[in-house]
């Protein structure tokens, strides 16, 4: 397992995938990741936290149990290996670049493993700030699981629709004024697996959360 599929079916991706206009300028990918990266991401045996705090509708509320690709989690796990080496990638990072019509010139690669249970639920928000694009891979499976994809609102913050959460598809968009995404609540049979990717600008302070901290990919 290699940057070289996991960065050949990003780009395929992109080239594939056309942008929609409302509410706001965002893109649905399908089949983003090599399918051998995919599914061992899926897979992967780690523990869902237990006593989550799932009041306030915000992740940073458990701060404390969220999995990052750091430099230790790429040396154990040789698909996050794969996806940081290839979301770093030159190639890459110009693909993300011309699809999005966005600089990310000293911009660093975040990638986020969710794990989410029944229960959960995120209020609408964003991300405006310091992530420059936002690109979410949903990876759950089982019953249902198609429906656990983002949900995605108006500026008055009126539900619109759920972005299909088909395996191995996702949402990407440049955060804005009125890029409002959350995720209503509803029944998770089962463990809400995804991945949440964002290059953020130098300002971005919890370093640790970063795939290559001392590197930005341009």
């Amino acid at each position: 397992m290699d940057r070289t599929a996991t960065a050949g079916s990003l780009l395929r991706c992109l080239a594939e995938t056309h942008p929609i206009e409302r509410p706001f300028h965002h893109w649905r990918p399908r089949s983003m990741l090599d399918g051998e990266t995919a599914l061992a991401l899926s897979r992967l045996e780690i523990a869902v936290p237990r006593d989550l705090d799932l009041s306030s509708g915000r992740r940073e509320t458990n701060n404390k149990t969220r999995m990052f690709f750091d430099g230790d989690g790429q040396k154990r796990e040789p698909a996050m290996r794969a996806l940081a080496e290839a979301m770093q990638s030159p190639e890459v990072v110009a693909a993300w670049e011309q699809t999005c019509s966005i600089d990310l010139t000293g911009t660093f690669l975040r990638i986020e493993y969710c794990r989410d249970v029944d229960g959960f639920w995120l209020e609408p928000h964003t991300d405006i700030g310091a992530k420059r694009i936002t690109i979410m891979n949903f990876l759950s499976v089982g019953d249902q699981a198609e429906s656990w994809g983002t949900d995605i609102y108006d500026s008055d913050l009126r539900f619109l629709e759920s972005v299909p959460g088909d395996f191995n598809c996702g949402l990407i968009f440049v955060p804005g004024t009125n890029s409002y995404h959350g995720f209503e609540r509803r029944p998770i049979k089962g463990v809400r697996r995804s991945l949440m990717l964002n290059y953020v600008g130098p300002e971005w302070r919890s370093r640790h959360e970063l795939c290559f901290p001392d590197r930005p990919v341009k």
